[in-house]
């Protein structure tokens, strides 16, 4: 699902809950993060470089790469579930390549397979400094379905 043109968009109603959805995250309103691309299937979120989402190194902290990528592939998982649902990580695994030593990182949550309960995403966390784009850190996430109770 690289290729650009070969991407679907996601509905207006779809932009919709995901923008309200990422507007209720605490942690993400707390590291700065920012929703940049919805697609169906798709996800994109960056985060600036800043002291405060940093280590004692000056890299971007392990703990706010997996927080966005975590809330990326949630959120690509969502854009395939009915109106009806909400999102929960079951689990995933992130590993870390290179140290997130940009300007800003931008993760990007994939589905690979949607299902009725249960959905995989991979994860994509890119370093971007002077223009360039490096791959810093990959993951597989699953995610739960959740299904509103009618009243």
């Amino acid at each position: 699902m690289d290729d650009k043109a070969q991407r679907q968009q996601a509905t207006p109603r779809t932009h919709e809950r995901i923008r309200a959805s990422f507007e209720r995250q605490g942690l993400m309103r707390h590291l700065g993060a920012e929703l940049t691309e919805i697609e169906q299937g798709r996800v994109t979120i960056v985060l600036r470089s800043r002291p405060e989402v940093s280590q004692q190194h000056g890299y971007i902290h392990a703990g706010a790469v997996s927080s966005i990528a975590d809330s990326a592939g949630g959120y690509a998982a969502l854009t395939m579930f009915p109106d009806d649902a909400e999102v929960l990580t079951v689990e995933y695994k992130l590993n870390l390549l290179a140290p997130a030593a940009g300007e800003w990182i931008e993760s990007v949550g994939t589905v690979v397979k949607a299902g009725r309960t249960l959905t995989v995403c991979t994860l994509e966390v890119f370093n971007i400094k002077g223009g360039e784009r490096k791959l810093v850190a990959v993951g597989q996430q699953t995610l739960f379905c959740v299904r509103q109770e009618s009243k």
